[in-house]
């Protein structure tokens, strides 16, 4: 990862009018502990799964891997780390609240 930072402006913008990418530089490292934990270990196990689909799923107790990318690549695999995770976080809420409604309706309608 010798390139300059300026391989990166091609995917994060010039920095003055790129409000994601100002955001994620604002938080605090304990805001980014606490986005980057998934609520339920099913989560995690996708997230997991998705990113070794990503870089290469070869056991790393038979190989010695490494993986090597330019700064652009590397932010385009972290939008697209962080679009999956925002992904499932929705999906994962959404379930929540499904099963929520679904055990506090009643199970049997009566007609009269």
């Amino acid at each position: 990862m010798s390139n300059s930072s300026n391989n990166s402006q091609g995917f994060f913008g010039d920095g003055d009018g790129n409000g994601l990418w100002q955001y994620v530089q604002s938080l605090s490292q304990d805001r980014i502990a606490q986005m980057s934990k998934p609520q339920s270990n099913e989560v995690f196990q996708v997230m997991e799964r998705n990113i070794i689909g990503l870089l290469g799923n070869l056991p790393p107790e038979h190989f010695g891997v490494s993986v090597s990318t330019n700064r652009e690549h590397l932010g385009r695999l972290l939008a697209s780390a962080m679009m999956s995770g925002y992904f499932l976080r929705n999906a994962e809420q959404r379930m929540t609240f499904e099963h929520t409604l679904q055990s506090s309706a009643p199970n049997n309608y009566e007609e009269d």
